[in-house]
């Protein structure tokens, strides 16, 4: 809103001039998301309170049960000041920023109604396993779609460390763009189980985005770094910036002892996002490194089903997925949680040398 309300006053205006810069956007939408959810946050805390949205804690982990009782759907907060970052610093008439706030306000939805299906059920149970799937596939299916049809994006799939390497996935490329949409999406709720555990990684996936959305939306520093060159799709700069925000400020109430949890409406709409704008900058095969602590948790999951299935009952892990393993050895929870960070941090730096090293 302020990009078409205050630039068009450039000519009288010089300072307004600074509302063209994609960078000057983005880091304010960031500032925003991040004021707006820690503003909100007590009082949006307190009312999930009052409604009684609180999680119920059924796992195995003895320490866990201390946490009965928290409020849950946090994401709704992610949500909300994300999306008001992003309308008033975007330049709204970007297609690409639309089918972002598009996916990512999907994949929330999907997530409430399966949260609010768990606390309003005495079962505890959402969305059947098939039912949420599907859902996944028809909106990600949905944006691909549109995606693959806007002038300038190719199915090209760009390899990291070897420039040269470049396959046309033809059509195939819609059924593997859902595969990483549906696949971070599921990784990020797989790894929301610890306090500040999933929302740390996010952030710091959704900075590292940040840098690889610019460059493809840049044409000459594409063109220097020999990667993938996107017109238009720089604008989704400022919904990673949003995102970094909102997902600090949430950090601030998510932080151990946490006072809110996110919820699916908060995993599944970061993870989809992740993965959706991977897909924008054409940095899919990277988003398995920037991601890779999602991954790690994903494949702890596969292997222990997998072997338990296979051997009748044994087991690799004490417990799935790898978070629920180190706090059964006796871990503490907060020591965890900074750790996976630190890893996250060590991977994003490794997909930003990606950058050069080809």
């Amino acid at each position: 809103m302020f990009y078409h309300l205050l630039y068009p006053l450039s000519d009288v205006f010089t300072l307004f001039n600074v509302f063209r810069y994609i960078t000057f956007r983005s880091v304010y939408a960031l500032v925003t998301a991040l004021l707006l959810s820690i503003l909100l946050g007590p009082r949006f805390i307190a009312w999930l309170e009052k409604i009684k949205y609180r999680q119920n804690i059924q796992e195995d982990v003895h320490n866990h049960q201390k946490k009965q009782g928290t409020p849950t759907m946090g994401g709704m907060l992610i949500w909300g000041s994300l999306v008001l970052s992003v309308l008033l610093w975007g330049d709204l008439t970007n297609a690409y920023l639309w089918l972002t706030l598009f996916l990512f306000s999907g994949y929330a939805l999907i997530g409430f109604v399966d949260d609010f299906l768990k606390l309003k059920k005495k079962e505890n149970k959402g969305l059947s396993i098939k039912g949420k799937f599907l859902a996944q596939l028809v909106l990600a299916g949905a944006a691909v779609s549109v995606l693959i049809s806007l002038p300038g994006y190719s199915s090209t799939l760009y390899v990291p460390f070897f420039k040269s390497l470049q396959p046309d996935l033809g059509w195939f490329y819609l059924a593997f763009a859902l595969a990483v949409i549906v696949g971070s999406s599921n990784g990020v709720n797989l790894t929301d189980g610890l306090d500040g555990l999933a929302i740390g990684p996010s952030i710091i996936a959704a900075g590292c985005l940040t840098i690889f959305v610019y460059v493809a939306g840049h044409a000459e520093l594409a063109e220097y770094l020999q990667v993938a060159s996107v017109s238009g799709v720089g604008e989704v700069t400022v919904f990673c910036g949003a995102l970094v925000g909102a997902g600090l400020g949430f950090l601030w109430f998510n932080a151990y002892p946490a006072q809110v949890f996110m919820g699916d409406v908060g995993s599944l709409s970061i993870g989809s996002a992740l993965g959706f704008v991977a897909i924008l900058c054409k940095q899919e095969l990277v988003l398995v490194i920037v991601g890779g602590l999602f991954v790690i948790e994903t494949i702890s999951v596969i292997l222990q089903v997998g072997y338990f299935r296979f051997t009748g009952g044994k087991r690799i892990f004490r417990m799935a997925p790898l978070h629920h393993h180190f706090e059964m050895i006796g871990t503490p929870e907060s020591k965890i949680s900074v750790r996976f960070w630190i890893l996250s941090i060590l991977l994003a730096l490794i997909a930003l040398s990606t950058l050069k090293l080809r």
